[in-house]
């Protein structure tokens, strides 16, 4: 009995590659910083392409095609998809573009505990944050506006996708500080203290438990971004 895998962004990527021809890892690597997917795909850690192409031979997706030996040269085992793999590959593709999946980026999860920082230093880092963000938003604009006057246009659309949301990202972190800045976003120490029991003590008046809660309005934003989708 084959293994099963889960799809991921390097997996689907391995399956893309190798539909357009048998190849080894080495080579889907050059292709992924030739061809700019490296903004996409995490391959900063090398062993991760072995490992994501281990997961597809086990699940019976990519076979050995062959290895390769060369002369004072490690071997270079070459791959290939499977009919198995030929079925999985659109499939994946469809899914992980019409599927919203729910994702844990850093920046939100830091701004969700920025209260453990004071108002003036949490503003300071938004700005800093805010001035990396133009730098690459003005870099991504001189390289969209470059390639397309050689490249179609379906081969960045990952570029102008990734352009967008820093846009977005931007705009809303310019929001944030301006509200910092003019005082109507504020706390303090005393304030979060009063809030922290209040909070604990509507556990004791016949309130649902923090737990509880916090699994509504999950499920309540997961509902809401399925509708939206629909």
């Amino acid at each position: 009995m084959r293994a099963t895998t889960r799809r991921s962004a390097l997996a689907l990527a391995v399956l893309e590659f190798l539909w357009e021809a048998p190849m080894h890892p080495y080579g889907m690597q050059r292709l992924i910083k030739e061809r700019g997917k490296d903004h996409v795909l995490n391959i900063r850690v090398r062993a991760s392409i072995y490992q994501t192409i281990d997961r597809l031979r086990r699940a019976g997706l990519i076979a050995v095609e062959e290895t390769q030996r060369q002369e004072n040269r490690p071997d270079r085992t070459v791959y290939r998809l499977t009919d198995e793999g030929r079925e999985v590959a659109p499939r994946w593709l469809r899914e992980a573009i019409s599927t919203p999946t729910e994702e844990f980026p850093e920046f939100p999860a830091a701004i969700s505990f920025m209260t453990g920082l004071l108002p003036e230093d949490a503003r300071q880092q938004l700005e800093a944050r805010g001035g990396r963000l133009r730098r690459e938003l003005e870099r991504m604009e001189a390289e969209l506006k470059t390639y397309a006057r050689s490249i179609p246009r379906v081969f960045l659309l990952e570029e102008e996708y990734l352009r967008d949301v820093l846009r977005v990202e931007l705009r809303w972190i310019q929001s944030v500080v301006r509200d910092l800045r003019n005082g109507i976003l504020t706390w303090n120490p005393e304030q979060l203290r009063r809030f922290a029991e209040q909070y604990s003590a509507g556990n004791t008046s016949g309130n649902e438990d923090r737990s509880t809660a916090t699994r509504r309005r999950a499920a309540a934003r997961r509902k809401s971004r399925q509708g939206s989708f629909s």
